[in-house]
């Protein structure tokens, strides 16, 4: 069973928003075009300019993945894994390649204002790699999953499934804000185990993990040693 963790606006709010976003960026897309403001009714580079505006709202889908991908956790048979989702990465991909796709076509067959055009391409075409993809990408593997007997987790740099009869305690390791980044175990072999959540794109799920130790392993908590790192 998925459930739902993190409510979105409501969805008249967020298409009224978008509609928003792709009109206002029909209008400011006439720069890109090598045809004076006044003489765009006389021209043909309408249907660019909705291109453009496409290109940016898949930009905004893509950064703004809630709208398509609302934060959701799985819960099965007592247990409950955090992941960074396999099907939206793929859904971000295929939709990204649309923008570079849009940009191409306007080159080659308007005529255009080629700094102005750079700046929009690279802005549409950038900030979604930055921003969603690149993390996304290197996170693929990535997941955690806690249950009454076992915490297991993967990331790019290691993997583990720790059972729960073996922790002395846990230590959740927070930055200055109080934002949870690592979950320090102390095992009864004094081994010690850190689960790097900060580098597993797992951002969404911190206060829903939080709430799970508090809930489940509070017996375990080292609450005397709770860290902040910087």
């Amino acid at each position: 069973m998925r459930k739902l963790i993190r409510p979105t606006y409501p969805k008249e709010f967020s298409i009224g928003l978008l509609l928003l976003i792709f009109i206002f960026s029909i209008f400011l897309s006439h720069q890109i075009f090598d045809v004076p403001f006044l003489e765009i009714s006389k021209s043909n580079v309408y249907p660019g300019m909705i291109l453009v505006g496409v290109a940016v709202i898949i930009m905004v889908l893509i950064i703004w993945e809630e709208f398509l991908f609302p934060i959701k956790i799985k819960e099965v048979n007592n247990e409950i894994v955090f992941r960074n989702r396999r099907n939206k990465l793929k859904t971000q991909v295929f939709i990204y390649l649309f923008i570079p796709a849009i940009f191409g076509f306007i080159y080659f067959e308007y005529e255009i204002n080629h700094i102005r055009f750079f700046l929009w391409a690279a802005v549409c075409i950038i900030a979604p790699i930055v921003e969603k993809l690149a993390s996304g990408i290197n996170n693929y593997n990535d997941f955690l999953k806690f249950s009454n007997d076992f915490i297991e987790f993967r990331n790019n740099k290691k993997a583990g499934l720790i059972k729960l009869k073996e922790v002395l305690n846990f230590t959740l390791v927070k930055d200055e804000h109080g934002v949870i980044k690592k979950i320090q175990l102390l095992k009864s072999n004094n081994e010690e185990v850190i689960i790097d959540l900060d580098e597993m794109e797992l951002e969404a799920f911190y206060d829903t993990i939080n709430n799970y130790i508090a809930n489940h392993y509070e017996h375990m908590m080292n609450k005397a040693n709770v860290s902040n790192v910087s």
